[in-house]
Formats: C-alpha cells, sequence, structure tokens
C-alpha cells in the first residue's frame, strides 16, 4: 500500500475534533471560602507528599543519554544527523533543568529513530505529548509507529496537510 495513502487512512480513522470539557474549580480554589490556615498547611503537607511519591526521577536528560548509550551513538552523529546546533545539543547535555521545545524531542526521535512508545516516554519526560487530536501530532505519530525517521520524508508528510515543519 502507498505510504501516503496509509497516512491519509490514519488521519481519518484518528483525527478527531477536541471536545470542550468543563473545568471544574473549587469554591475554595475560587476564593469564596477562606478556610483555616490549618486546613492550608495540612493542603499543603498532602501536596509535598504527593509530589514525593509520585514524581518520576527520570528527567529528559537522563532518558535521552540513557537512549543514546543504548545505541551505542556519539553525541554529534545524533545532533548532526538531525541538524541541531551543537550549543543546543550541548545546553542539553550540561544542563539538568534545560527544558528543550517539543520539536527539538521530536527531532531527537527520529535520530535515534525512536518506537512509537518511546517517543511518547521521551515526550513526556519533557511534558509533551502527541495527542491524536492534531494534524501535526498525528503525522508524527504515524511516523514512528511506520519507523519513517527520515526528516525529510516527514516533513513531506507535513507540507501535505498544511502543517508546520520540523527543523524550519
Amino acid at each position: 500500500m502507498n505510504i501516503k495513502k496509509k497516512l491519509n487512512e490514519y488521519l481519518d480513522l484518528y483525527l478527531k475534533p477536541v471536545e470542550r470539557g468543563t473545568l471544574f474549580r473549587s469554591s475554595k480554589m475560587m476564593g469564596a471560602s477562606a478556610g483555616t490556615y490549618a486546613d492550608m498547611e495540612c493542603a499543603e503537607s498532602s501536596i509535598i507528599n504527593y509530589i514525593n511519591e509520585n514524581k518520576d526521577e527520570d528527567t529528559f536528560q537522563t532518558k535521552l543519554f540513557k537512549l543514546i548509550d543504548e545505541r551505542e551513538l556519539k553525541d554529534s552523529d545524533l545532533y548532526n544527523k538531525v541538524d541541531i546546533d551543537r550549543r543546543l545539543f550541548s545546553k542539553i547535555r550540561s544542563n539538568k533543568d534545560y527544558h528543550p521545545s517539543k520539536e527539538t524531542v521530536i527531532l531527537l526521535g527520529l535520530g535515534l529513530e525512536l518506537s512509537e512508545k518511546e517517543i511518547e516516554d521521551l515526550l513526556e519526560s519533557a511534558s509533551y505529548s502527541l495527542p491524536m487530536n492534531t494534524t501535526f501530532d498525528l503525522i508524527v505519530r504515524f511516523c514512528f509507529k511506520e519507523h519513517i525517521y527520515d526528516i525529510g520524508t516527514v516533513n513531506e508528510f507535513l507540507y501535505d496537510h498544511g502543517c508546520r515543519l520540523l527543523n524550519e
């Protein structure tokens, strides 16, 4: 089957409009009820406990460099393959708190030839995702699912569907 036809079928199947839900806001969040200092202190303690129990210690940086090591790549091989500036890559390497753009994470994922699950994990570690409600994200997801890692091909698919291109 022609890959472009397969992409169009994939988009037709999964691209759905965003449903708007109602956002729940408690009266305390809206300031309608003051509450006591003890209540606020207890809530703060609960929040801190929740964060400490659920925070993933695997940062974007640790996940990325683990993937690079698993594939036995040199940093320069990766950033040259996906045309990411050496200085940007150095920021990622040296600053554990650096937050890359979603595009940068996607480019690195293409360069590492990640699976769909691996790119989801890497994106999540940088607080991003590939939702099923935008053409751009569906095309990117499709490419990882179908093992299409050539940036030119990915950009061709994005261009054909009126999306912004990677690495512009």
